[in-house]
């Protein structure tokens, strides 16, 4: 179970599978380093070890302990690219800018690969490919056309008709999609786990239980504050994504965090699984509230999709989940589902991850709207870079002007709103 957590979303199967982590003591007196990490997530970790690999003095705290949020409860999915293909990234941010957010975000997948592979993280990764399934005419036209964009960028995808999505899936419910052969599957808190290990490795310091109360300015630097003690830094990394809380209220606000649940079966019996993503892709469908799955490595079966903030309605997510995966694969009526949980996701309004400059030595990368193993990676080594020396002007993400949301005082009221605006448009298969 995940501890300190409300027991609707706690019972993760990725909990009850993870290594033994390293004990990680709460940060005690004051402590001293050149850059200070807020948020042990994919974000935090990766800043953290890039940082320590170009032998800068680094220190991370988190809340509660490293893959404790998002990190450690999402999908495991390894899924590529940002909202838009090359076209649209291009045409909203520029040649420049946009050629470098494409690259990026092509190579994030790669990056993930690497950091595994360099520092024998153990989290059960493979690559077979990510599957993008529409489920209308439409949105398969859609796929298709951003297979093509990416050809002009150095490939990754290719075409699916509905008889190989079917083939790839167990199921005839798709009307065909794209393969993206960048992405693969892993255990999400294993490598947040291992991230933290090869961090501490290289000679970052990681303290766990040391929620961020304070950032002030002392000396050249900063204070940030823990209860009971701090961190002294020249530069600041503020890596909390949807979980940001009381912290900076203003970035807090800039972000819409939305619950995302999951569920799991047991492992199922060799002939079961077979039948069901025989080559162990994981999958996202085109849905507004889409429904994304993969198998484990020990054969359990793991759907997902979107919550809300009530726990009540968050249970009749649930049971919709195992529904409507016995109806794509009726072969699972009657598994065991032992696991239910979920996490906290970032959205933002542009659908965009965000790079801020809070302060001169502060900056923020979050809002990965679903795509954080590979983009959060990805972003933490973008931080590292700034904190490091290098200018705005020369990281490949834009730094932006923060804006807080209009209606995030209503935030709760918006998001389920919203999700039934959504149900409505899918069910009419618009």
């Amino acid at each position: 179970m995940i501890v300190n957590e409300r027991p609707v979303i706690a019972n993760s199967l990725w909990t009850a599978t993870a290594n033994q982590p390293a004990p990680r003591p709460a940060v005690e007196g004051e402590v001293r380093a050149d850059v200070a990490v807020i948020g042990a997530g994919f974000t935090g970790l990766s800043a953290a070890l890039h940082l320590a690999e170009a032998g800068v003095s680094v220190a991370a705290a988190d809340a509660q302990h490293p893959g404790w949020g998002a990190s450690g409860r999402n999908g495991g999915q390894i899924n590529v690219g940002l909202k838009d293909g090359p076209a649209g990234i291009r045409a909203k941010f520029g040649e420049d800018w946009g050629g470098r957010m494409i690259r990026m975000a092509g190579e994030a997948g790669d990056l993930v690969f690497d950091l595994i592979a360099r520092h024998n993280i153990a989290c059960e990764a493979t690559r077979p490919g990510w599957l993008r399934a529409a489920h209308t005419p439409k949105t398969l036209k859609g796929l298709h056309a951003l297979a093509a964009e990416w050809d002009d960028h150095g490939g990754g995808m290719d075409v699916l008709s509905r008889d190989r999505m079917a083939a790839l899936t167990g199921t005839d419910a798709y009307q065909g999609g794209v393969i993206d052969r960048r992405g693969g599957v892993l255990h999400p808190l294993n490598y947040a786990l291992g991230l933290a290990a090869a961090a501490e490795a290289q000679g970052a310091r990681l303290f766990g239980d040391s929620p961020a109360t304070a950032i002030e300015a002392h000396g050249t630097g900063y204070r940030v504050t823990t209860p009971n003690g701090a961190i002294l830094a020249e530069k600041v990394l503020i890596c909390t994504n949807a979980y940001s809380g009381d912290l900076d209220r203003p970035l807090a606000k800039s972000v819409l965090p939305v619950r995302s649940v999951q569920v799991a079966t047991a492992p199922l019996s060799d002939n079961l699984a077979a039948s069901i993503l025989p080559e162990g892709n994981a999958l996202s469908d085109t849905r507004r509230l889409l429904l994304y799955f993969r198998k484990d490595a020990q054969g359990r079966f793991l759907m997902g999709g979107r919550g809300t903030y009530n726990d009540a309605s968050t249970e009749r997510q649930i049971a919709r989940l195992k529904r409507v995966s016995t109806e794509l694969f009726p072969q699972l009526e009657g598994v065991e589902w032992p696991y239910a949980w979920g996490g906290f996701v970032a959205l933002t309004c542009d659908h965009y991850p965000h790079l801020h400059q809070l302060a001169p030595g502060i900056m923020t990368g979050l809002g990965y709207n679903g795509r954080g193993v590979a983009i959060a990676t990805a972003m933490g080594r973008v931080l590292a870079r700034w904190a490091g020396g290098a200018a705005p002007d020369d990281l490949d993400f834009p730094v932006t002007a923060l804006k807080p949301l209009p209606f995030a005082f209503a935030r709760e009221l918006a998001v389920e709103a919203e999700i039934i605006r959504l149900k409505f448009l899918d069910r009419l298969g618009l």
